[in-house]
């Protein structure tokens, strides 16, 4: 699949998917092992997600890597270091969440969550500060931080791969709560869904004028 980074591409061909799934969902609502339609919807995401990263990642100098913007701006290594962070803590609730009990009550309590996830996520018109536990601290090369986000994609993506748990009825509680009540399905597509949300801003970063040409 070749990614494109006009604006609104990648989100055009994000609704088309999202409508896809969540008309299956509405099939299956009270389901809460996943349709095949969730199932494959979850892989593409990874997927696409995951090869923008490293087509927006690969081959940049050093000088590139750490080039800023402004002074209260991330860097692409910054933003790339957010992102391996994040996919960590999001990681680990996705296993808080299966660790959980079934939640009996778990489709009222996330009913809308993934349309709401799919719609807000990617849309970085909505600005947010980043906790502290995954805020880019410089501590890695370009190498070692590319090498640790693919390790934490292939751990997110053999969850999909191998599991047949009933991922939506084991929920546990957002920070936020704007988010409230996830499920693990949820929990598990917000991870690429930020990710194609920084890659939007690692895609800024290379777009703006003092950009060094290498």
């Amino acid at each position: 699949m070749s990614i494109r980074h006009t604006p609104g591409g990648f989100m055009k061909t994000l609704s088309i998917s999202t409508l896809a799934v969540l008309s299956a969902s509405l099939l299956s609502a009270a389901e809460p092992v996943l349709t095949p339609q969730e199932r494959d919807h979850a892989l593409q995401l990874l997927r696409d997600s995951e090869a923008e990263f490293l087509q927006l990642t690969s081959g940049l100098s050093q000088a590139q890597w750490a080039y800023k913007p402004a002074p209260d701006r991330w860097s692409v290594g910054e933003t790339a270091e957010h992102i391996v962070l994040a996919e960590g803590l999001l990681f680990s609730k996705l296993e808080e969440a299966m660790a959980n009990t079934p939640n009996p009550d778990w489709e009222a309590k996330t009913a809308g969550k993934t349309e709401f996830i799919e719609r807000v996520m990617p849309d970085r018109s909505h600005k947010a500060q980043a906790p502290e536990p995954i805020q880019p601290h410089e501590k890695w090369t370009s190498s070692e931080t590319i090498a640790r986000y693919k390790e934490a994609r292939a751990r997110t993506r053999k969850v999909i791969d191998d599991t047949d748990a009933p991922l939506k009825s084991h929920t546990c509680e957002h920070p936020a709560a704007v988010f409230g009540t996830l499920n693990a399905y949820q929990w598990l597509i917000y991870i690429p869904l930020h990710n194609i949300r920084h890659n939007q801003q690692i895609s800024e970063v290379k777009n703006s004028p003092g950009f060094p040409k290498q």
